[in-house]
């Protein structure tokens, strides 16, 4: 090939000749684009299939590598250079594999439904499809120019027709099963999701009992889908959600900030009931928790969904309530008092410390509790202290007050540490069931109806909060563990032995608090009280939206308001044409407006007549869509089969990519993508959602993989100095000048005045944004992949440098002129055997290498590979048998010059499947001696390094350690002392 005349612009603004063949921007862009169409029209990265319309033309490699980026959404303002940093560790990483030997399949698609590109519609009228798919153009350049090596015949986008009628195809999956507790589950183990025919056919037979104890014939069509719902993994239900007048839409918890406002947009939330869809994720607590202990995943990340799904065991214990008047007490009996709708009322709590229950001193329910709809006592108790009233002569209208003021309130601001608490009493009292004491029954907004069962025994000598309480309100406090020696007073919940605990049946006095949790819950059961039970954290997923860009739910409703699931030929249910996108939205603060979906406006679309089996008939469509996470639950699926017509994904070719693997403890592994590289931001979003959805359809024998993702990888940020004047008004970093001060520190000058310099996140409002087609045009996609690739370990965050992109343009024109004469273009390599310390320098680098790539660390391997690079440059001929090695070990990371290279070297074939360089074992006998690495001055690292390292080799190894990244922690360097080969000293910032 041909490469384009070069030039370059000097200090004083004139051109000054290079030599026509020197590797410059402008050749790395021809040599790119070159390669890029070559790689397009030989289908390079095409990844057979064991079957289907992408198989390959003979036998799939037994060894498979399925390597997955998470879901990008497709933004106006196109790719910043942060962005790229782990699609380009992905490539990394699947181009070696490949070299290795592997099937690797690595693609991208766009996750498209959001709400950005319908607040767009709203505010321009221009369709969010028509939005969407100008920004997917725009970031599919932005990728394509990186040289990422996707198969691109399995991208897609979650808008796309096809894929939109198989995320409904999952939904009514889930829709038409249940949870049986009971049911074998595949591969062992027992609990898993069932048809919903096969409960429905039990109640029928009479093999299972109907709940209240209905007679399934009895019931009509209504009335039993009422029953199913009950039992169904996706229902629809009257639930407290999160409204948000504002975006006129409810959002899931966590779509909701720690200040209560919506994540999209800042607008207040408030807790409303709604008739919403739900989905029943609860059911699989236990095995989200479980199974994570078999996840090759971050333990941070694990620990995040434990504590979200927070699986706790305790007791259910049920109190009986007594009016306001004392009523007919019930005691340790069981007896209890009769309700103002004639029902016995209850009160049932969870706790995980029963054994706490003779320390309970009074109850506090939340502010929505049930109990209070059917109606306290007409006049408080005689002896009410006057600090439980509020203020009010009656009890309902001190509940209906407190409840009033506390539907104004956030989840979290009910919840905040160290605020003042506040309650009123109800006027009822519970009976507590082991020792009979009538314990007030209050309200309080610290207690939320959304977890446990939205009640609490207060144990206030146990309980900080509980403590806070009885202290305002004048109420008694016992201990029921005996506190250390030097307890200075308040709640103590720690261990020791159980005190003041006795009725006439049991005492746990003495018993340590395992023993007594045992006891007295063994006590609870056998007088039909309470149960040993676990609870989580976790809620069922809200899974409405009342938004118009979103995939449409693919159920209808019959005249009696049931649900009716669609048939798979009535799928996809696309998305009509309305003359508006936005759901009403309303003032921030007004709680009491209702959602209004944009979906309700295509009248002809929301009543629609079909034959569903039983003649035609008018139906009406739910007018709310999914929420965006649908389509990302299980995309990872579609890569594998993207166009099949007749599945979801086919089993064989699920099998062959994600199935279980035989572990190296001999046991099957969870199956999954070998590697997920992603943000640890969706550590409770996607990732669990993702999950669930999976195991369902596992449970389904719909694929063999019991989890989507086996090894979890979350890449660090690039974040970038941003700079601003005196008047702190930010200025355009790139003008930014770095100058050292009289005192030897450095200082920063924007047109001839200091401005201050901050740390923080790359975008256009603190003008420190840099984009990847500025890289391309300056320096070329293969030296922005390599600058990117050696910051620093890939798991931390780092700051931008554009100046420092030259180092690594370097590197690239070294191995160029290693192999190429600047001048004429002329191979310059030799067949002459190389020196033997040269191939001890490759053997070693060979060896190094491959340790560092395999561990996911390509910054250190590219250290190695210029250290053998920089030896190679001071030789007067390069050998053929050292620079091919280093082309081959380039080219993961820079691939686009390494094929360049490789075809000049004479070879015909790409050498993206050419086999990466094996290490001569002895030629790795060789002496080494220790550089000690500090920083500041503290030992750091520890290199063995040849004794004949030269100081910049050293330095570069030095720089690139792991451990001398972490102590560095984004801060720049001052300066480096190298006293090779024995002591490095690096001076930060």
């Amino acid at each position: 090939m041909s490469e384009p005349h070069a030039a370059v612009t000097d200090t004083a603004g004139t051109d000054v000749a290079v030599p026509a063949h020197r590797y410059t921007a402008d050749l790395a862009a021809h040599i790119e684009l070159s390669w890029q169409e070559r790689w397009a029209a030989e289908g390079t990265f095409h990844a057979p299939n064991p079957t289907g319309d992408l198989a390959g033309g003979g036998e799939v490699p037994a060894e498979k590598f399925y390597v997955l980026d998470m879901f990008p959404y497709p933004s106006g303002k196109g790719l910043h250079v942060g962005h790229p940093l782990g699609y380009i560790a992905t490539d990394v990483v699947g181009r070696f594999k490949r070299m290795t030997g592997a099937n690797v399949l690595h693609a991208l698609s766009y996750d498209a439904f959001g709400l950005p590109a319908e607040q767009f519609a709203v505010q321009t009228g221009q369709h969010p499809r028509i939005t969407t798919d100008e920004n997917i153009d725009t970031m599919r350049r932005q990728l394509l120019r990186m040289g990422l090596a996707h198969d691109e015949r399995r991208s897609f986008a979650t808008t796309d027709a096809g894929y939109v009628r198989w995320t409904q195809w999952i939904f009514l999956q889930i829709f038409n099963s249940w949870y049986d507790h009971d049911a074998p589950r595949p591969g062992g183990g027992v609990g898993a999701a069932r048809p919903i025919a096969e409960l429905e056919a039990a109640f029928a037979a009479g093999e299972r009992a109907v709940p209240d104890g209905q007679d399934w014939a009895d019931l009509s069509a209504a009335e039993r889908e009422d029953v199913l719902g009950t039992f169904r993994l996706a229902y629809v239900a009257d639930v407290p959600v999160n409204w948000c007048p504002g975006l006129g839409t409810v959002l899931a918890n966590e779509e909701v900030t720690a200040e209560g406002r919506s994540e999209r947009g800042n607008f207040p939330v408030f807790k409303r009931n709604l008739r919403q869809w739900m989905m029943r994720i609860t059911a699989y607590g236990d095995r989200l928790v479980d199974d994570l202990d078999r996840l090759d995943w971050p333990e941070k990340v694990k620990t995040m969904q434990r504590n979200w799904i927070g699986r706790s065991e305790g007791a259910r214990v049920t109190f009986a309530v007594a009016g306001g008047d004392g009523g007919p007490s019930a005691g340790a009996d069981g007896a209890s008092s009769v309700g103002a709708d004639g029902a016995a009322a209850e009160i049932e709590v969870f706790t995980t410390r029963p054994d706490t229950l003779f320390g309970a001193t009074f109850m506090v329910l939340a502010p929505e509790h049930p109990l209070l709809d059917a109606g306290v006592p007409a006049e408080w108790p005689e002896g009410t202290h006057s600090a439980w009233t509020g203020g009010h002569t009656a009890p309902a209208d001190a509940v209906a007050a407190y409840r009033a003021a506390a539907a104004a309130k956030t989840d979290i601001e009910r919840q905040a540490e160290g605020r003042e608490k506040s309650g009123v009493f109800t006027g009822l009292y519970a009976i507590n069931p082991v020792n009979a004491a009538r314990l007030p029954v209050f309200i309080a907004d610290y207690v939320l109806i959304g977890y446990g069962t939205g009640a609490i025994m207060a144990v206030p000598g146990g309980d900080a909060r509980d403590h806070d309480f009885a202290t305002t309100y004048q109420l008694p406090i016992v201990h029921t563990v005996a506190p250390p020696s030097g307890f200075e007073g308040g709640a103590y919940g720690g261990d020791g032995a159980i005190i003041n605990s006795a009725n006439d049946e049991v005492s746990l006095n003495g018993l340590d608090v395992a023993q007594a949790k045992r006891t007295i819950t063994a006590w609870l059961e056998r007088r039909g009280l309470g149960a040993a039970t676990v609870t989580y954290r976790l809620r069922d997923w809200l899974f409405s939206r009342q938004r118009y860009w979103g995939e449409p739910f693919p159920v209808v409703y019959d005249s009696d308001g049931r649900v009716i699931a669609l048939p798979d030929e009535l799928l996809p249910v696309e998305l009509p044409e309305v003359p508006d996108f936005s759901p009403r939205t309303y003032a921030d603060d007004d709680a009491e407006s209702s959602p209004e979906p944009p979906l309700a406006r295509g009248e002809q679309w929301v009543n629609v007549e079909l034959d569903l089996g039983d003649g035609p008939k008018v139906y009406r469509r739910d007018t709310n869509t999914m929420p965006n996470w649908a389509g990302s639950c299980w995309y990872e699926l579609r890569y594998l089969d993207p166009t099949n017509t007749s599945a979801a994904v086919d089993p064989e070719i699920e099998k062959y990519w994600m199935g279980p693997r035989t572990g190296p403890d001999g046991k099957p592994t969870t199956g999954g993508a070998d590697l997920y590289v992603g943000g640890v931001e969706h550590a409770v979003l996607h990732l669990l959602y993702a999950r669930f959805w999976h195991k369902v359809l596992f449970d389904l024998g719909h694929i063999s993989s019991v989890e989507p993702f086996h090894k979890l990888f979350n890449q660090g940020y690039i974040q970038a100095y941003a700079y601003s004047d005196a008047r702190g008004v930010h200025v355009p970093a790139e003008e930014v000048t770095e100058e050292v001060g009289s005192d030897g520190d450095p200082i920063w000058t924007w047109n001839g005045q200091v401005v201050n310099r901050e740390y923080g996140k790359m975008g256009k409002s603190l003008k420190n944004m840099v984009t990847p087609d500025e890289m391309y045009a300056a320096y070329g996609a293969d030296t922005f992949r390599v600058y990117e690739m050696s910051m620093g370990p890939l798991d931390l965050s780092r700051p931008w440098d554009t100046r420092a992109v030259v180092g690594a343009q370097r590197f690239l024109q070294r191995l160029w002129r290693n192999a190429v004469d600047e001048e004429t273009g002329e191979l310059t390599v030799t067949d002459a055997p190389a020196d033997d310390e040269t191939r001890r320098v490759v053997a070693r680098t060979i060896a190094d290498v491959r340790t560092e790539m395999s561990a996911m660390r390509p910054n250190t391997a590219i250290a190695k590979l210029i250290v053998l690079n920089n030896h190679l440059t001071s030789q007067a001929h390069v050998a053929r048998e050292a620079i091919e090695p280093l082309v081959l070990m380039t080219a993961p990371v820079a691939p686009h010059i390494a094929e360049e290279l490789w075809q000049r070297l004479g070879h015909t074939e790409s050498l993206t499947y050419h086999a990466f360089p094996e290490a001569d074992e002895a030629l790795l006998v060789a002496e080494t001696v220790t550089c000690v690495v500090q920083v500041q001055g503290k030992v750091r690292d520890r290199l063995e390094v040849a004794p004949s390292i030269g100081e910049d080799e050293l330095q570069e190894l030095a720089l690139a350690a792991p451990a001398v990244q972490r102590a560095l922690d984004g801060r720049g360097i001052r300066k480096v002392i190298v006293r090779a080969p024995k002591l490095v000293n690096i001076v930060p910032a």
